[in-house]
């Protein structure tokens, strides 16, 4: 039996209570005692190891239910698509893996993958061969023929980077099952895509109801969850009417959608820190400002949604969707909590809870991770400050004190400097053409954004 206790810490349980003084004790991995409780039975039996969080916030680490470790801070899907190679992706993934311990995170959801290798990370994590937060895993993203949101980059048949083409209820059936059987924890499906010569409409619904209700039973069937990428009012009330288990993005719903994903109580996890990101910060990398302001309505448009949405008991989840260039690893697993806050109307503790005990769905860990409290897996941080004062403060490494997971210390040394990788990342001349009036005429303005490489 080994013991550890944090003492003189302020404690978020994760459950959406008011911060409170105290101690946690944990015992063989698991939160055993909290508060007046702990230190009585620290008292009794002796101790090995003492944390003092004086001046510390003590709270359940971070869940991101939307990180693509393979990816690899890309600029894009090209890249992705074609400049990735198996092995070296998920040896990649592992180095990125320890810039999310350093950033609080103690599990996270990769919905996708190149090469389907985050399984591979995921068993190399829980045999101890490689330090990383916990990992929940989908495998390849299903898609129609249609495409997902690349476009005519996208085979017909087949992979392509981090997606498999399914044409025929037969082949949702067999891929479905094959990738459970190799070890996906979550089935992933584009309901959307964008259809290149209709991409002023947006992402459109890609899949019949009747598809997408055999995909789902016949992942339910094999007890394995699905979750979906939903962007639109009609996908995403036929991702709820099929038995989806979790529902990414959800914007755009009507009333018809929302009452749809009440009705079930399907978790949400909208993923808007790729926008908001864009909105505050797209002038530092040349974004236009109608670009920006594009970008903000995908978030504004859905306040009343997701206000009414969480007000109706639907747990919203929070995800980064780090793994590209604009969500670098590391940098921004708090964010989703500030837009919770600012667009959306939680409170702060709030937003943590959804950050934390409410994210455990993206695990599939309810009740076991996410919350401080006896019985629980002791996944915990000390951060300096007061968090739910200055939630950003999760975003600088020099304030994350302590992580643990099972009540094991890990290592938050910063990794190693990194050298590029010959042939990894897409090369490029630049975007403009340089004709006569470019080189002797006035500036140019920055140039539109190619939806293709939307995620």
């Amino acid at each position: 039996m080994s013991d550890l206790i944090i003492e003189n810490g302020r404690i978020i349980d994760g459950t959406g209570k008011p911060a409170f003084e105290g101690s946690v004790l944990v015992r063989d991995g698991k939160v055993k005692a909290v508060g007046v409780v702990a230190d009585k039975e620290a008292s009794e039996a002796p101790v090995t190891k003492r944390i003092d969080a004086a001046g510390h916030t003590v709270m359940p680490g971070l869940i991101d239910t939307h990180c693509h470790l393979s990816f690899d801070d890309a600029g894009s899907n090209a890249e992705i698509f074609h400049q990735r190679r198996n092995a070296l992706s998920a040896l990649v993934a592992a180095y990125n893996a320890r810039k999310l311990l350093r950033a609080g995170v103690t599990g996270l959801l990769d919905p996708d993958s190149t090469f389907e290798n985050m399984t591979d990370l995921r068993d190399a994590i829980e045999a101890n061969i490689v330090e990383g937060p916990r990992m929940s895993c989908g495998s390849y993203a299903l898609i129609t023929g249609v495409g997902g949101t690349a476009g005519r980059l996208i085979n017909d048949e087949g992979t392509t980077g981090y997606y498999m083409a399914v044409n025929s209820k037969d082949e949702i059936v067999r891929e479905v099952r094959r990738q459970i059987k190799y070890g996906a924890d979550w089935i992933k499906v584009h309901v959307t895509g964008i259809i290149p010569r209709q991409a002023h409409k947006g992402e459109l619904c890609v899949w019949t109801l009747d598809e997408l209700k055999l995909l789902c039973d016949t992942a339910h069937e094999l007890e394995t969850p699905v979750m979906g990428h939903c962007r639109g009012a009609g996908a995403t009330k036929r991702a709820a009417e099929a038995g989806f288990d979790l529902i990414f993005h959800a914007t755009a719903m009507d009333d018809d959608a929302l009452q749809a994903v009440v009705d079930r109580k399907i978790p949400i996890a909208p993923a808007l820190t790729f926008q908001a990101n864009m909105v505050d910060f797209g002038h530092k990398i040349g974004t236009a400002d109608y670009l920006m302001k594009l970008f903000e309505s995908e978030i504004t448009d859905s306040i009343d949604t997701m206000t009414a949405a969480h007000k109706a008991g639907v747990p919203l989840l929070t995800g980064s969707e780090a793994g590209f260039s604009l969500v670098p690893y590391g940098d921004w697993h708090y964010r989703e909590m500030e837009v919770f806050v600012k667009y959306f109307g939680l409170s702060p503790l709030e937003a943590i809870q959804c950050a934390t005990q409410k994210s455990a769905i993206g695990l599939k860990m309810e009740g076991e991770v996410g919350v401080i409290a006896p019985g629980y897996r002791a996944d915990i941080i000390c951060v300096k400050g007061k968090v739910e004062e200055d939630i950003a403060a999760l975003g600088d490494p020099d304030n994350i004190a302590t992580v643990m997971i099972d009540g094991v210390e890990k290592d938050l040394s910063e990794p190693p400097e990194r050298r590029p990788i010959p042939g990894w990342r897409l090369a490029s001349i630049g975007e403009t053409r340089l004709t006569r009036q470019v080189a002797f005429g006035p500036a140019q303005p920055p140039q539109p954004l190619i939806v293709e490489e939307l995620h």
